[in-house]
C-alpha cells in the first residue's frame, strides 16, 4: 500500500512536537491512531524513522532526511489547495486561523457571527497559542493565517495591519489614582506594576510603554491571563496595563477596578493579519482582514476609530515577539 498524505501529516506533526500525545492533539486524533499510522508508514518503507529513547523521541538518519522531504511535499500540497481556492472569489472550504491569547477570547464573539453570515461555506479551524508558534506554523503551512501583534520581522510572511488597540491603565477603585481623569506614564511604578509572566509579547509591549522600569524589579505573580491581572488589581495588589479589546469585553464588569485612558499620545499595539508571502490566497486574506474590521465596526469608538494604522504610537522592543 502506498504511503498517504495522512501518514505524512502525522509524521510531520510528530517531528515538530517530539511527543506522541501533543502530535495527536495537533492532528485531532487519538494517540493510538497516530501511532498505528506511523507504524504502518515505517512498515511500508521498510525502515525505522523514529527511535524511542529514555530522553524522548529521536529521528534516525533516514528519518531526518524523510522529515525534510515530507515537509516539502506537505507545503507543496498546501500551495496546490490554496491555488485552486484562489481562483474562486468566495471564501469557502478550510481556513486554519491562529490567534494570540490576548486577542482570541475578546475578538471571536464579534468575528464568528460575521464570518458565518458572510461566508457560510467557510470551515474555520482555530488555533490559540503564542506568537512565535503561530508565526512558525504559518510559515510552515500548518496555518493559513494568524492574527497577532505587528510588525513581525519575518521576510517570508506578509503582515497587514488591521486596527490599533490602545493600552489603558487599570488601578484599584479605592486607590488615589482612581480619582484622576487620565493616566500618564508618571503613574507607572515598578513597585506596583503587574504584568503577564515572561513569555508573552503583551508583557514586552507593556515594558516598551514603561521604558524607565527595570523588569527585574517587577513583582512576579506568574499570571498567564489578563483576567488574572484584573483580579489582582481589584484586590489591591497593584496596577496594570490592559489592551482596550480586553477592557471592552471584561474589565467594565469589575467594580473593584477603575480604568483610565492615557493622555495623548496614547500607548497602543497594532493588531494585524499575517500569511505566507508565497500564498496564492492573498485576496482572500485581505477579505478576512476586512471582515475583522467590520466585526469591530459596531464596537465602542476607542477601537474602531483607527482601523488602518500607518504607524504605532509606542516604540516596540526589537526582541523576539512571543505571544
Amino acid at each position: 500500500m502506498p504511503i498517504t498524505l495522512r501518514q505524512l501529516r502525522y509524521f510531520d506533526a510528530l517531528v515538530r512536537q517530539r511527543h506522541f500525545g501533543r502530535a495527536a492533539d495537533l492532528c485531532a486524533v487519538t494517540q493510538p491512531a497516530l501511532s498505528m499510522q506511523l507504524r504502518d508508514l515505517e512498515t511500508e518503507l521498510g525502515v525505522r524513522l523514529i527511535d524511542r529513547t529514555k530522553d524522548g523521541l529521536k529521528l534516525t538518519e533516514v528519518g531526518e532526511e524523510f522529515a525534510a522531504r515530507a515537509a516539502a511535499i506537505l507545503s507543496a500540497v498546501n500551495d496546490l489547495e490554496e491555488q485552486a481556492r484562489a481562483r474562486n472569489e468566495r471564501m469557502f472550504g478550510p481556513l486554519r486561523l491562529g490567534m494570540i491569547p490576548s486577542i482570541a477570547p475578546y475578538l471571536l464573539p464579534r468575528l464568528l457571527p460575521e464570518l458565518r453570515s458572510r461566508f457560510p461555506e467557510l470551515h474555520l479551524t482555530l488555533r490559540e497559542t503564542v506568537t512565535a508558534t503561530l508565526l512558525r506554523e504559518v510559515a510552515d503551512g500548518m496555518l493559513h493565517a494568524a492574527l497577532v501583534s505587528v510588525p513581525v520581522e519575518q521576510p517570508d510572511l506578509v503582515a497587514e495591519p488591521l486596527f490599533i488597540d490602545p493600552f489603558l491603565l487599570a488601578v484599584p477603585a479605592s486607590a488615589a489614582a482612581a480619582k484622576m481623569d487620565r493616566a500618564s506614564e508618571e503613574m507607572l511604578s515598578d513597585g506596583e506594576l503587574l504584568l503577564l509572566e515572561d513569555g508573552h509579547c503583551l508583557r514586552d509591549q507593556a515594558l516598551a510603554v514603561c521604558r524607565a522600569i527595570d523588569p527585574r524589579r517587577l513583582r512576579s505573580f506568574g499570571a498567564s491571563s489578563l483576567s488574572t491581572l484584573l483580579q489582582l488589581v481589584a484586590h489591591g495588589q497593584g496596577i496594570t496595563l490592559l489592551p482596550s479589546l480586553f477592557v471592552q469585553a471584561e474589565a467594565a464588569r469589575e467594580p473593584g477596578v477603575r480604568i483610565l485612558r492615557f493622555v495623548p499620545p496614547e500607548p497602543s499595539r497594532t493588531i494585524g493579519l499575517v500569511w505566507r508571502r508565497t500564498s496564492p490566497r492573498t485576496e482572500a486574506f485581505r477579505t478576512l482582514g476586512a471582515t475583522v474590521i467590520a466585526a469591530l465596526s459596531n464596537s465602542p469608538k476607542q477601537i474602531a476609530e483607527s482601523k488602518r494604522p500607518r504607524t504605532c504610537n509606542n516604540p516596540r522592543p526589537r526582541a523576539r515577539s512571543r505571544q
